[in-house]
């Protein structure tokens, strides 16, 4: 972290070295709330979005983050469907999420113990950074009533594709929602990374976490599969 810390100030050039350290240092700080989503007005006492152009952008251009946009409508395509002022911020490196924490909070994970807060933090900084190396853009979606929340969005040749990460084997209402709702007509199938095996019960797949590497191949070998029927 002092390294990333130190090369900011050495390479950030025409921007506001400090806001960039502000908003690297806060990245943690959001994961660890339950919606993640990063906020620049709660970073420090009066700040506003215009001050932090372009910001985002230089760290994720120099390789240290992965934005991840809410899409404004369930719908494709994914590109120009997003509101670019809500976004979580991943680490590229899901170490340097662990190595942003307080010492005893680092100890506390490899022990497995109070794992809690962040547990979902250090899953889906996991699965999002192996569709970014996929090269996959980062979407989710947040809708208040009725409630649904998806941690991130890719799409296939022929529909959109919700994808669940769950740090437990807990409920998927917001995953069913989408693919059962008639509203959603680009969805036809959603994908859920968890504490799964390998399977498939005509909604959704479900995948262990390691596989997620492996998504883009997947959905490829998939479609040639059903061209070909």
């Amino acid at each position: 972290m002092v390294d990333y810390d130190e090369d900011i100030t050495k390479y950030a050039t025409g921007l506001d070295k400090a806001k960039i350290r502000n908003v690297y240092n806060h990245i943690s700080v959001f994961l660890a709330k339950e919606n993640k989503r990063f906020q620049i007005s709660k970073i420090s006492k009066n700040a506003r979005n215009r001050e932090y152009i372009g910001v985002v952008d230089w760290l994720s251009s120099a390789g240290i983050i992965n934005p991840c946009y809410c899409l404004a409508d369930v719908e494709l395509p994914l590109k120009g469907n997003y509101n670019p002022q809500l976004y979580k911020l991943y680490f590229k490196d899901t170490g340097l999420l662990i190595a942003s924490l307080d010492e005893e909070a680092q100890e506390d994970l490899r022990a497995n113990k109070n794992f809690g807060t962040y547990k979902g933090a250090i899953y889906e900084n996991i699965v999002g950074d192996m569709l970014a190396k996929q090269g996959y853009n980062l979407y989710y979606y947040k809708q208040e009533n009725p409630a649904i929340e998806m941690n991130f969005f890719v799409r296939d040749s022929e529909s959109l594709i919700p994808i669940e990460v769950k740090a437990n084997d807990g409920a998927t209402m917001s995953l069913r929602k989408l693919i059962e709702n008639d509203k959603f007509t680009d969805i036809k199938y959603g994908i859920k990374f968890g504490y799964k095996n390998i399977g498939f019960n005509g909604q959704f797949y479900t995948f262990p976490y390691f596989m997620a590497f492996l998504l883009k191949r997947f959905l490829k070998e998939r479609a040639n599969r059903n061209d070909s029927i």
